[in-house]
């Protein structure tokens, strides 16, 4: 049965922050949902305000989740860092609501596709930290030397800059991308420090930068890259990594 034919797998994703929500700015967002349909997955709006009890209830509906990306930072204090003076506020009901699809969704076995700020949140949550600042200019506050522009304020407007992520060999994303090395997008400041318990580091950047972990506790499908795939659309491998999420959420394996 092809894709178009089989039912369509209910994809949470959770507004990116509440100020966005908000005032309903949904540019960004409407990547990640347009994504999700592109994959024959039906995407299935999370917002923020949800109490526990209405969160809870709607979660027991999805079969997968997409933790997308957020201006927002994680807040240091549940990783026990000191705030760095590039940290941009955190998102404590965009924290909250993560935390709590990512309990469901490991608890119950069912996938998950971390991107960017998703991918933070997903090792914070299993007891990883982070790098709170990269910067390739002359900044004496970051944590990271690189020649790479990763932060998004560093590249020309309107040129988004890619660079290159190396896999391990033996990795789903060497697998889905059918090569060790591959080119991708790039806007962020932070990333993965030490990994979260279970999550398998598997892509870097050349200069060292964590680009993508898998994880490692059971069989679930659960992947964290750090680019962003639903701004990628002519991609091979990011459509593949949403293809081969709507398959995990079926209990099915991509073929062809």
């Amino acid at each position: 049965m092809t894709d178009e034919k089989q039912p369509r797998p209910r994809v949470g994703i959770p507004y990116r922050t509440v100020k966005e929500q908000d005032k309903r700015e949904r540019t960004k967002y409407e990547h990640y949902l347009q994504s999700i349909r592109a994959a024959h997955g039906e995407p299935v709006e999370i917002s923020l305000l949800l109490s526990r009890e209405e969160l809870a209830a709607k979660t027991t509906s999805l079969d997968a989740i997409v933790l997308p990306g957020s201006p927002a930072d994680v807040d240091p204090a549940l990783y026990h860092a000191a705030r760095h003076p590039k940290s941009a506020d955190s998102d404590a009901a965009r924290e909250r609501t993560d935390r709590a699809l990512l309990d469901h969704a490991l608890g119950e076995g069912k996938p998950v596709l971390a991107i960017c700020y998703g991918i933070q949140i997903l090792n914070v949550h299993l007891g990883g930290t982070l790098i709170q600042h990269i910067s390739s200019l002359q900044d004496s506050s970051t944590e990271v030397k690189t020649t790479i522009p990763h932060p998004s304020s560093e590249q020309p407007k309107g040129t988004p800059f890619l660079h290159p992520v190396l896999f391990e060999k033996d990795s789903r994303m060497a697998k889905f991308s059918g090569a060790l090395e591959v080119q991708v997008n790039s806007s962020h400041h932070q990333s993965i420090r030490e990994p979260g318990r279970n999550l398998r580091v598997v892509g870097r950047a050349p200069d060292g930068v964590v680009e993508a972990v898998e994880w490692t506790g059971d069989s679930n499908w659960v992947i964290g890259v750090q680019w962003h795939p639903e701004r990628m659309t002519e991609d091979a491998l990011a459509q593949m990594l949403f293809r081969e999420l709507m398959a995990a959420a079926r209990g099915a394996t991509v073929r062809g």
